[in-house]
């Protein structure tokens, strides 16, 4: 019993070591197309095997996967290989397969107003080194940014000009100028974009530095300078004849996260109750009255087609201009009566007369 246990032990040792042979061994017909570059393994092998599984591959799927992963591992460990911290990694080669590119192709950056000028001019930049000699401190200290030379930021004393109020605080008046600087070139840096992406800049408020503003761009930049307050314009006050505000918007309203409970549950429990309800929620006057406007609507389109039907087809124009209702011989317009327009006064010729002749007046020849 003893030999044949340890019988037993052996073979399946060896059918042991047999398996993960064929684990890490795997034979193809066509070999693969390897991209250790970017680990990529291209298969060419027919799929025999996936037509024979019927309606459910998922099995075999798995196992193709698992064969082209093992011999993708297999040409790794091929590759040269070295330790850092610990651990073993593999030097992958330049990759082969060209991979499109996730976003297009950056385009080239538009040229500044000065590097327009420069190229124009000839002029070439100079390079200057980083670093220059400050005398005060004796020793080499950076030309730009924090423990610059000549740094005039950390002075304790400074001189007030011949020309200056004696009483002006020069250490503010030197930081507003800084500020003024960054804000000049963050300006200059926006015109710049703007520039490069053909947009127009508006100037201050909407309004022209020449002087010469219309009367809605008065208008406009008058709302922009009421709106541009802590409350957005809400306090403040009209002109007489000022009329509201158009496209100014509402502003929304949320509610609070944390509050009142029951009124989120009751306003929960209607939203319910409108979509579990089997009749629509129907206004009856407002779409009474949606109807009677849009057959409005209707009938004055047609009454306007047929107007404008019967001025195409109005009578005939004789040698004299338009004229309604009269004989083509004469010219002149006239409604009813022979002969020109002709009031209920006296008659006479050239007067206005409506309704024809009238019984008892008399015509002159």
């Amino acid at each position: 019993m003893e030999g044949q246990s340890v019988e037993e032990l052996l073979a399946k040792a060896e059918q042991d070591e047999a398996e993960k042979l064929q684990r890490i061994t795997v034979h193809k017909e066509l070999e693969l197309q390897f991209d250790l570059g970017n680990l990529l393994a291209s298969d060419r092998n027919p799929p025999t095997r996936l037509r024979c599984a019927g309606p459910t591959p998922e099995a075999e799927l798995r196992a193709l996967a698992r064969d082209n992963t093992q011999l993708l591992i297999n040409q790794l460990w091929q590759l040269p290989t070295e330790r850092v911290e610990e651990a073993i990694v593999a030097r992958l080669p330049e990759p082969t397969t060209r991979l499109p590119r996730e976003k297009p192709l950056p385009r080239p950056r538009p040229l500044t107003r000065w590097q327009q000028f420069a190229r124009l001019k000839g002029i070439r930049p100079k390079k200057k080194t980083n670093l220059v000699w400050d005398e005060v401190s004796s020793q080499w200290r950076r030309r730009w940014g924090y423990q610059r030379a000549r740094d005039d930021t950390k002075e304790w004393l400074i001189e007030v000009p011949g020309n200056a109020d004696p009483l002006e605080d020069q250490f503010a008046k030197r930081i507003q100028a800084k500020k003024e600087r960054v804000a000049k070139n963050e300006l200059n840096r926006l015109r710049n974009l703007a520039r490069a992406h053909k947009m127009q800049l508006p100037s201050a408020a909407g309004l022209h530095p020449t002087g010469h503003q219309s009367k809605e761009e008065l208008g406009r930049a008058m709302q922009v300078a009421k709106v541009s307050t802590a409350s957005v314009g809400r306090y403040q006050e009209r002109l007489p004849k000022e009329k509201a505000p158009r496209g100014s918007g509402k502003k929304r309203k949320f509610q609070p996260l944390f509050g009142d409970f029951a009124a989120e549950k009751k306003n929960q429990l209607e939203l319910l109750r409108v979509m579990n309800s089997k009749k629509p929620q129907l206004d009856v006057t407002r779409a009474t009255n949606k109807q009677m406007r849009e057959e409005d609507q209707e009938e004055a389109a047609k009454r306007r087609k047929m107007s404008q039907k019967g001025k195409r087809k109005g009578g005939r124009q004789g040698p004299g201009g338009k004229r309604k209702g009269g004989p083509p011989s004469q010219g002149g317009k006239r409604k009813g009566g022979l002969g020109g327009k002709m009031n209920s006064g006296p008659p006479g010729l050239g007067g206005k007369r409506k309704g024809g002749q009238r019984p008892g007046g008399k015509r002159r020849k």
